[in-house]
């Protein structure tokens, strides 16, 4: 595995780059139209499920402990008309941006992975979280733009380090097997081992011909496509594989 070097102001370049254009496909959509990649949700319930979830993070993060919130994110009890809706999204991801550039990663915070409760966190996922969303306001409003090169690759990590640890696979877990997963236009390449419903991230270093006799599988594409694949936003298809394409499927956590 290549290690990423992204950082606080990396995640939050993005979450800058990617809010106004989330914000301009939303508009373009209009709140009845279907999001093609998030089967049953309208482009309004994207707004409102991405204005809940700003609104946590940013009410959650700042306080300072890594105790578990006695609070989940809550839907308003009326969903506002269209034009104020965008508004308040408008708000939210101002004011996600501004409370997460406030606090250092190493401020303690707590988050849902078995990793460190620091507010690093929340700046790496909510990087990707609008990036994502930002591809399926996109796909709804009929013009996807891939997720940027790095911002991808490091989305590609997150899936496989804090996602399927977390224990928020989509696909089967009674595989055995490594998949390497290869992001060209990046430079970079993941070797995850399978085990049942376990499932270890591996440097490169540490792979041998001899070591593991399970069946293999490779994934080939940019790193937008690996991430999206992954994600359950674009088909399996879309990227090169040799060798048992189920190694793959079992990565998805989308």
């Amino acid at each position: 595995m290549n290690r990423l070097h992204a950082t606080k102001d990396f995640w939050l370049a993005a979450l800058r780059a990617d809010s106004p254009a989330l914000q301009d496909a939303v508009a373009q959509a209009g709140p009845d139209a279907e999001v093609p990649s998030c089967p049953e949700w309208t482009c309004a319930d994207l707004v409102e499920h991405l204005t809940t979830e700003l609104h946590w993070v940013r009410e959650t993060v700042p306080r300072g402990t890594t105790a578990h919130p006695t609070t989940a994110p809550v839907r308003a009890a009326a969903r506002p008309e269209w034009e104020p809706a965008l508004d308040e999204l408008r708000r939210e991801l101002t004011g996600t941006i501004e409370t997460l550039e406030a606090v250092e990663a190493d401020f303690p915070a707590w988050n849902w992975a078995p990793q460190s409760k620091q507010a690093g966190f929340w700046h790496r996922r909510m990087a990707h979280e609008i990036s994502i969303h930002r591809w399926d306001a996109e796909a709804t409003a009929g013009r996807p733009t891939p997720i940027e090169t790095k911002l991808a690759a490091d989305g590609v990590s997150e899936v496989l380090d804090t996602w399927l640890p977390a224990g928020k696979r989509k696909g089967p877990t009674d595989l055995h097997g490594v998949a390497h997963l290869v992001a060209g236009d990046a430079g970079y390449e993941w070797f995850v081992r399978l085990r049942g419903a376990g499932v270890a991230l591996l440097d490169t270093g540490t792979i041998l011909d001899s070591d593991d006799h399970h069946a293999r599988a490779q994934a080939t594409g940019t790193a937008s496509d690996l991430l999206l694949a992954l994600m359950g936003r674009q088909r399996l298809d879309r990227l090169v594989v040799t060798g048992d394409p189920r190694l793959i499927g079992a990565l998805r956590t989308g």
